[in-house]
């Protein structure tokens, strides 16, 4: 009564055709324990009309729950229908049955099976469709459907018995009678819970997704894209309100909101536009049961996806704009009130995250202006370093030559001096070789033709051209071919021999190995040197870095030679890595596979 009682105030103040349903299905049960709570208070048989209206009220029962099942999914016509034939059968054989009495009587059995028979089917089949709905539904909505079934497995299982019971000995009628009442009882609160759960239930059944939801939120900002913290939105805000969520987020350079779909593909709206556009374009939440109606132009949208209620709450963070959320579902009375300040909720929180995410790309871009700065600082002050030493050893030369071709036309050429500006001009040159190399290595463009090449000849090749005397030593045990850059491989060997040659004392071996295993040709270049620290191992393959134990007043260079090494390396589909330790040396170490096939330009 209690339940009925409540019910019936909520379908007052909100007559919604599910409001209604429950006020008939509560009033129902009401009405069948108020008239035989007052027949037992006053001692009186009920007449024949009224036995026969009090079970036409039972019939409707299972047949108003069916009606509840079409209000929160979707039952067929030809289902309906046949339960309204079921009812009108019930209640004829019934009005037959006691038409013709003038007290009242038990009704005959077939009669009294086709009725528990009737209403037990209709009640399995709610708590089957209502247990389906449960596994497609999440958050609350699970927790409600869930519900809801357990109260039709109980009126079902509670008829049955009632019915039943009659036909069992008298001295067991009284535990079926009391285990009747039981789950008659249970099956009430379980509905009630259900179909209408108090908001303080509803927030407890809320509370675990949306707890998860906020705990998640402080690190959704530093997810690898936006479309993943939207995704993780989305899923959020749809576990909390056991709904289906979509967030659009607003585009400056469109003027639109846009929409992911699930393979990826986007939809673009203008604000104004459908509920979600109305809602960014008004800045508050807008709630529609009936969005077919209200929103004809996105009618066959809602038809396709069984949307039957859409909620939109906009997402802003102070004065601007983000976006917007919209949740929706297949039947209204999946909403309540409450579900209006709780997407509220959900957008301020998304809108927190995406702010998050909007400073810390902000961040990302200052510090990535101001990593170009400083490599183009350090470019600079490289290139202006190593450029000016022989650029300026060259003009100096050359400017003592023309001095002592003025004065002395006669006098025999400075050999020495012709060299020296020879040396410091290929010098100069192998510096800008080195700038437009790492120019090529951006664009992805270092290698190019390969061929099949023999990596021990051409460590050999390198070590004998480039030695002038005995320091380089290649170790090698058989041939190791593969289709490579030849090209770019002499320059490999060229800049680690030259690497190894610069760091280490002079006359002190270089020791190069060249052997095959595990499929892939393996390269060591070992020498004595000053070593590279632990801490600067990491780096010491990017663009413009060198050791911090590097003094350049000594060791002249702009760091491109192993940055260019490993460009050479990775373009080749192989690998290249260092081990060292300082004041004992460094072994640089490089692994290409071994493919021969075609000719690759």
């Amino acid at each position: 009564m209690l339940i009925f009682i409540s019910v019936a105030l909520r379908a007052i103040t909100r007559p919604t055709r599910a409001h209604i349903d429950m006020t008939l299905f509560f009033g129902a049960l009401a009405f069948v324990i108020l008239a035989s709570r007052i027949a037992a208070l006053t001692g009186t048989t009920a007449t024949p009309w009224l036995t026969a209206l009090e079970i036409a009220v039972l019939l409707a029962m299972p047949y108003v729950l069916l009606r509840l099942v079409d209000d929160f999914t979707q039952v067929r016509a030809l289902v309906v229908r046949a339960a309204e034939l079921g009812l009108a059968g019930g209640i004829v054989a019934t009005y037959a049955t006691v038409a013709t009495q003038t007290t009242a009587a038990t009704l005959p059995t077939p009669v009294t099976l086709y009725i528990v028979l009737y209403f037990f089917v209709v009640s399995v089949y709610c708590a089957i469709a209502f247990i389906r709905a449960s596994h497609h539904s999440k958050g609350v909505t699970k927790r409600r459907m869930e519900a809801i079934s357990l109260g039709s497995i109980f009126l079902g299982t509670d008829l049955l018995i009632a019915g039943l019971t009659p036909l069992t000995p008298l001295e067991d009628r009284a535990v079926f009678e009391a285990l009747a009442q039981l789950l008659g009882l249970g099956s009430a609160v379980a509905f009630y819970l259900g179909f209408a759960p108090p908001p303080i239930l509803r927030r407890a059944w809320q509370e675990p997704e949306l707890r998860s939801f906020l705990a998640r939120a402080a690190s959704l900002p530093r997810l690898p894209a936006t479309l993943d913290i939207v995704r993780e939105l989305e899923r959020g805000a749809s576990n909390s309100t056991g709904t289906s969520a979509r967030i659009g987020l607003w585009q400056d350079d469109t003027s639109k909101l846009r929409f992911w779909d699930d393979d990826g593909t986007t939809v673009d709206l203008e604000p104004g536009k459908h509920f979600a556009g109305r809602a960014f374009e008004l800045q508050r939440p807008i709630f529609s049961t009936n969005p077919i109606r209200e929103n004809p132009d996105g009618a066959d949208g809602y038809r396709m996806r069984s949307v039957g209620a859409v909620l939109a709450a906009p997402i802003t963070a102070g004065e601007r704009r983000l976006g917007v959320l919209t949740l929706s579902a297949q039947r209204p009375p999946i909403f309540a009130v409450s579900d209006i300040e709780l997407a509220g909720l959900l957008a301020d929180q998304a809108a927190v995250v995406l702010e998050s995410r909007a400073l810390i790309d902000h961040a990302a871009r200052v510090r990535a202006r101001e990593e170009a700065t400083r490599l183009k600082e350090d470019f600079l002050s490289a290139a202006a370093h190593d450029l000016k030493t022989p650029l300026t050893t060259v003009v100096a030369q050359a400017e003592f030559l023309e001095r002592r071709a003025t004065r002395e036309p006669n006098a025999p050429a400075d050999l020495a001096g012709i060299q020296r500006v020879v040396r410091e001009s290929k010098r100069l040159a192998g510096l800008v070789g080195d700038l437009l190399d790492a120019t090529r290595l951006e664009q992805g463009k270092l290698v190019g033709e390969r061929e099949p090449v023999d990596l021990a000849t051409l460590a050999q090749e390198v070590c004998a051209h480039g030695a002038g005397d005995e320091t380089c030593a290649v170790e090698v045990s058989a041939p190791v071919v593969g289709v490579y850059d030849r090209r770019r491989l002499e320059q490999l060997f060229q800049n680690l021999i030259e690497n190894a040659r610069k760091y280490s004392p002079e006359r002190t071996p270089i020791k190069i190995k060249v052997w095959q295993e595990n499929g892939e040709a393996q390269i060591a270049v070992e020498d004595s040197g000053i070593g590279i620290p632990a801490a600067d191992l990491p780096r010491i393959f990017e663009r413009f870095s060198r050791a911090s134990n590097v003094d350049d007043r000594r060791f002249h260079g702009m760091g491109l030679g192993l940055y260019i090494c490993r460009g050479i390396v990775e373009e080749h589909g192989g690998r290249i890595w260092v081990e060292s330790e300082v004041g004992k040396g460094s072994t640089f170490h490089v692994a290409l596979p071994i493919a021969v096939g075609r000719r690759l330009n």
